[in-house]
């Protein structure tokens, strides 16, 4: 199904930096933005609970594969590739336990600054006479009935009872000096909020915040007396990362849907590949907990501080002043919706493109919205990989329904950590009459596509949403991601064949402006990079600017490197894993590459070429990684606009002027600010949203 078009071999490993160790290096730069102390403070706790729930899905994914790794390699005999697997995985730990140290200094120095600010975050052994009787009232009257201790002995399979989206505490139950048993306690954060604000008791000026993991510790004895004897009771955190791996049954005689369900139960039980604890645990208590657990050679037993699932702390409530928090960004409307009665009309008028969270998601949850009840509508199609949970996107396509128009909705159920979602709302929409369509079993579908047709002078005419991000109302408040908005009958009609390759993925469909992936997209790229090398060979100007998640594709990172022998200038901005090395003599000088962290989630695809001067612009869904080039269904759209493509270019340039939160991605993936000099501070996002303001305050003039 892939064109393999001159898939050499890539070059020797040396080449190539780790993508282990490199996501490791984008989450040291989420931990910088948590220790800057230019950001608000916070801003910054919560980018200490970013940082936390990051790592647990590197945990889950990456550093259980390179486990599984290690034992197929000793299973099959080859030690070389195993002890090589093995030196990865050392190195690794020793990322991590250094930036856990990191981690816990960050934050001890918030928790310090916070009190400058009359803000305390206390625990048991802080509390006053007035606090100690307030949070015993509270936990009897909202905490108690979320309380279900394990008191654990030889039956109890600790591992299997787990739940590794929880933070749990460890009770050691003395008799006499001695522990006699052990229990847990799960920390019912998903119950109730995390973090409790004590009423004032006298000043209101003092604010105080405890979590509900120092409040469970202050009642315990409240907990267990009368059900075991004890005569002290001792409590320590700890937190379980499972492998979140599984597969798929193969019973012909079991639904997709059924098979996706039985798959997720097997992440339920799934190993673990790290579990992380209160450093203050004593030995006899760790020395159970690491028993029980199983924890093998290649797990990751990791000491810390006193909290656990931080994750949780991304939500950090500000209970102080407004300036604690970063300044609100009010999304934009957009002038070229705005000017107009309907979508259709609007998007008759021009392409129009959109930036969110710079502009309103509003505008694609309307053309849906109104979609949904044109008269002039039959059809409506979309594909779905990450959608909000209360979603008005789902809503209007069942009110399309309802209004008698055919409705199609391809669901990837295989969306990592939103399966179980995916699967109740595709049974949702299946009682509502929707066409839920489930793709393509060895594909996952990861394009942003939707196709709406409209019955105009008697011909069905197509209108396409082509983007970089999903349809999620949720994510596209703190995402960055371009929509495009188009009727251009040669992009719309391949949007429209994307869905019939996607049911009847048997049939031969051509593409042959968008880049569909696994059909062309490869070979598409890798012509636009060898036409730079043409080009810059010729004495033509040749350059290349390239915006993604992630990079590590080695046959396109070659492409990358023979680009830079050649003296193609190469810019490159990427958000977390990249693979290539830049700056290396006689392999990639000619390329450079920052990486930008800021308040806004860096998310859109993009792919700039000089092309002879008649620059090509392509905005895509796809990252440049091996599994998004010939595993997934991936959609690139060229922009045809001569306005929309010098947005997106003004837009980069911007990020590539980035002063105050560009990081240089060098060799060693040390992660320097990019150095100021005589240049002014830039903020790229903040830039941008500026840029964009004076875009439509111009388009909205031009309308009066």
């Amino acid at each position: 199904m892939t064109d393999n078009l001159n898939r050499t071999m890539p070059l020797q490993t040396t080449t190539y930096y780790p993508r282990e160790l490199s996501w490791l290096a984008f989450n040291q730069r989420v931990l910088q933005e948590a220790a800057d102390k230019k950001n608000p403070i916070i801003e910054r706790i919560r980018f200490l609970g970013i940082y936390s729930s990051n790592m647990d899905e590197f945990y889950r994914v990456r550093v259980a594969d390179v486990k599984r790794k290690i034992y197929i390699h000793l299973n099959e005999g080859d030690s070389q590739k195993a002890e090589d697997t093995k030196l990865l995985m050392e190195k690794i730990q020793q990322r991590v336990l250094v930036m856990t140290k990191d981690f816990d200094r960050v934050y001890e120095e918030i928790v310090a600054r916070l009190a400058r600010y009359r803000i305390y975050l206390l625990d048991e052994k802080d509390l006053n006479p007035y606090h100690t009787q307030w949070l015993k009232n509270y936990f009897k009257n909202k905490i108690l009935r979320h309380i279900a201790p394990i008191l654990l002995d030889n039956k109890v399979k600790l591992v299997s009872r787990l739940n590794d989206s929880a933070t749990y505490l460890y009770i050691g139950i003395y008799n006499e000096g001695q522990p006699t048993t052990y229990a847990t306690i799960e920390v019912p954060s998903q119950s109730m909020s995390r973090f409790v604000v004590i009423p004032p008791e006298k000043s209101r000026k003092k604010k105080y915040i405890i979590l509900l993991d120092n409040i469970i510790r202050q009642n315990l004895d409240s907990i267990f007396s009368g059900f075991v004897s004890f005569d002290k009771l001792t409590a320590y955190s700890f937190k379980m990362t499972r492998d979140s791996e599984y597969s798929i049954n193969d019973e012909i005689d079991e639904s997709y849907v059924d098979k996706m369900s039985d798959s997720m139960k097997q992440r339920l039980i799934a190993e673990p590949v790290r579990v992380v604890y209160d450093s203050r645990m004593p030995d006899d208590m760790l020395k159970d907990l690491q028993k029980r657990l199983k924890i093998s050679s290649y797990d990751s037993l990791i000491a810390s501080g006193a909290y656990r699932n931080f994750k949780d702390f991304i939500g950090f409530p500000n209970i102080g002043r407004e300036y604690l928090e970063n300044p609100l960004l009010p999304s934009l409307t957009a002038s070229d919706f705005s000017n107009y009665d309907t979508v259709f009309d609007a998007i008759t008028a021009k392409d129009i493109l959109l930036y969110y969270p710079y502009h309103r998601f509003l505008h694609f949850t309307e053309f849906v919205r109104q979609a949904a009840f044109d008269p002039q509508v039959k059809h409506i199609r979309l594909n779905i990989y990450r959608v909000a949970s209360k979603s008005r996107v789902m809503s209007s396509l069942i009110d399309a329904v309802d209004n008698g128009k055919k409705v199609t909705v391809v669901v990837e159920l295989r969306a990592r950590f939103d399966e179980q979602a995916n699967i109740e709302w595709s049974k949702n929409m299946t009682d509502a009459g929707v066409k839920v369509v489930f793709g393509m079993p060895a594909l996952k579908i990861h394009s942003k596509v939707c196709v709406v047709t409209r019955e105009e002078g008697g011909k069905l005419v197509n209108y396409a949403h082509l983007g970089t991000g999903n349809f999620n109302e949720k994510t596209a408040k703190i995402y960055t991601d371009f929509s495009l908005f188009t009727r251009n009958p040669e992009l719309t009609e391949e949007a429209e064949n994307l869905f019939t390759f996607i049911q009847q993925p048997y049939r031969r469909v051509k593409f042959q402006h968008l880049q569909v992936s696994p059909i062309n997209a490869r070979t598409k790229i890798q012509l636009l990079v060898r036409q730079e090398i043409q080009n810059c060979k010729e004495g033509l100007k040749a350059e290349i600017f390239i915006k993604l998640n992630n990079l590590d594709d080695e046959l396109l990172i070659d492409d990358l490197y023979k680009a830079s022998q050649a003296g193609v200038k190469v810019r490159a901005i990427i958000r977390g894993i990249c693979s290539l090395i830049p700056g290396v003599k006689g392999l990639s000088e000619n390329i450079t590459v920052i990486s930008i962290i800021d308040r806004f989630l860096e998310h859109p695809r993009v792919l700039v070429f000089e092309n002879g001067g008649d620059k090509k612009v392509i905005i895509s869904s796809a990252d440049w990684m091996t599994r998004n080039m010939d595993n997934r269904v991936e959609v690139g759209c060229p922009i045809f606009d001569p306005d929309i493509k010098n947005r997106i270019i003004s837009i980069l340039n911007i990020q590539w002027q980035d002063t105050v939160k560009a990081r240089i991605i060098d060799a060693q993936q040390t992660n320097k600010y990019v150095k100021r000099g005589n240049r002014k501070q830039l903020r790229s996002q903040v830039e941008i949203y500026d840029y964009l303001k004076g875009v439509e305050t111009k388009n909205n003039a031009k309308s009066e």
